[in-house]
């Protein structure tokens, strides 16, 4: 648009100035010409009495050739050595330049338009010439001078300067019209593009961009719809495989619920009466009832994670006493020996789900001890924050060798071992996953990271009014 502008803009502004030039030049030079012209023929046609003395007619002279300017009056002035005088008052005049007096030495006169005190003036030289011989003239050393005001021409002018930029600032205004038009052919469609842009960011895949014309932006609103045709389509196929991934899960988590619970109870049986079998006999039940146990776990991990999935979580908060809900933890546990250090202040309360908060701590202290080192530090702390309410903060740090850089990223996702050469776990590689999921359900968050001293460090913060927040986490 501002291109447009810019030139349509100096187009009327050179069409205007090419006009203003040629009609002012017009003007001017019509009155410059009839002025010299008909100076000439008067100054040839009157005859004076050379030479000049004082005291002759010759002010008359000049008042009689004055009194036939064209295209204006004139005032016309004489000099022929020391003597000076004019149809006027002064018989000399400072409009005359000395330019104009050096010019009028030539047989043929000289002309100078001069702009005086803000008056322009037409000044013309005639110096009054005898033929010594057909072939030459010689100066008779009488010169005349004509001034002329030139005030109407300059007022056609100014009219003109005034007619021109009139006349281009209306057409500017008229030429912004198909610029406006141009631009809006333009820009609608951008527009509606990037509408749709936002709409697809938002989620709504079905976003489409109506299809007019063949020309670029034609093509370009056809492109994007077959790109967001092509996407919705992939989108809804990954759902729906993550949609099956997930019922699956939760399916044969169920499925496998009720036939652990009986292997469970026969390998209790079996663990009570290993004692009485033979040596690799009891080595094998042993092993079956371990594994039997990981497997129970894993299962309730899955399912744990299937709600979540779901959105079928739901956060039963109450208000708790933060600090001994931790020390329950840990007894329930029995991590009450050397192992554990805790820096638990007394007096701390929130409204936190406390089978969930439960699991948080478990979780992390628990993998604090498998995979790091111990001591472990189980620290709980407040702080203020700026803008929003103050957060609930708990640590759990260890003594180990801390957590690979290229691993951090990664130590919340499901199944992700951090250690590539362990194959098989302790757990079952879901609990910082399900750890996630309910500080989310709480509106809070977990870091983790490496002290500079050594040792890996989780940080779990909870608003400490957020006990509206997560029900749908």
């Amino acid at each position: 648009m501002l291109a447009f502008l810019l030139v349509a803009a100096v187009s009327a502004g050179t069409t205007a100035a090419l006009t203003y030039r040629e009609a002012r030049n017009a003007v001017l030079q019509t009155a410059q010409d009839t002025a010299v012209t008909s100076f000439r023929d008067h100054v040839q046609q009157t005859g004076f009495a050379l030479p000049v003395l004082p005291g002759d007619d010759l002010d008359e002279l000049l008042r009689s050739i004055a009194r036939k300017g064209k295209p204006h009056p004139w005032v016309v002035f004489a000099e022929y050595g020391s003597v000076h005088a004019s149809s006027g008052e002064n018989p000399v005049s400072t409009v005359i330049t000395p330019e104009l007096r050096r010019a009028a030495r030539s047989p043929h006169g000289s002309f100078e338009r001069v702009v005086k005190d803000g008056v322009p003036y037409l000044t013309i030289a005639m110096p009054m010439v005898f033929k010594a011989s057909p072939d030459s003239e010689l100066p008779s050393g009488l010169v005349l001078y004509a001034v002329m005001r030139m005030t109407d021409e300059q007022v056609n002018v100014d009219a003109l300067l005034i007619a021109g930029r009139d006349g281009a600032l209306p057409g500017l205004a008229v030429s912004l019209i198909p610029g406006l038009i141009a631009a809006r052919s333009v820009l609608r469609p951008v527009r509606k593009l990037r509408e749709a842009a936002l709409n697809m960011g938002s989620g709504r895949l079905d976003t489409r961009i109506p299809e007019r014309g063949s020309d670029e932006l034609a093509d370009l609103a056809r492109t994007f719809n077959a790109s967001a045709g092509q996407l919705e389509q992939s989108v809804r196929e990954l759902r729906e495989a993550e949609e099956r991934a997930r019922r699956f899960a939760s399916d044969v988590s169920h499925e496998l619920r009720t036939p652990l619970a009986g292997m469970l109870a026969v390998t209790e049986v079996l663990d009570e009466d290993a004692d009485g079998l033979d040596a690799d006999t009891a080595r094998a039940v042993r092993l079956v009832s371990a594994e039997t146990g990981k497997l129970a776990v894993l299962v309730e991990d899955l399912m744990e994670i299937s709600r979540f999935d779901a959105r079928a979580a739901e956060l039963n908060a109450d208000e708790v006493d933060v600090a001994e809900a931790i020390r329950k933890t840990l007894d329930n546990r029995h991590w009450t020996d050397d192992r554990i250090r805790t820096e638990l202040p007394d007096g701390i309360r929130a409204r936190l789900d406390p089978r969930r908060f439960d699991v948080v701590i478990a979780n992390l202290v628990g993998n604090a001890l498998r995979h790091g080192g111990a001591p472990v530090t189980v620290r709980l702390r407040t702080e203020p924050r700026s803008p929003g309410p103050p957060v609930l903060i708990a640590d759990v740090l260890d003594s180990g060798p801390g957590i690979r850089p290229e691993a951090l990223p990664h130590i919340f996702d499901r199944f992700y071992k951090a250690d590539a050469a362990r194959t098989r776990s302790a757990g079952s590689g879901l609990g910082l996953a399900i750890t996630r999921e309910n500080v989310k359900l709480h509106g809070g968050t977990i870091y983790a990271g490496n002290r500079p001293g050594g040792g890996a460090v989780f940080a779990v913060e909870i608003p400490l009014h957020a006990e509206g927040e997560g029900a749908g986490g």
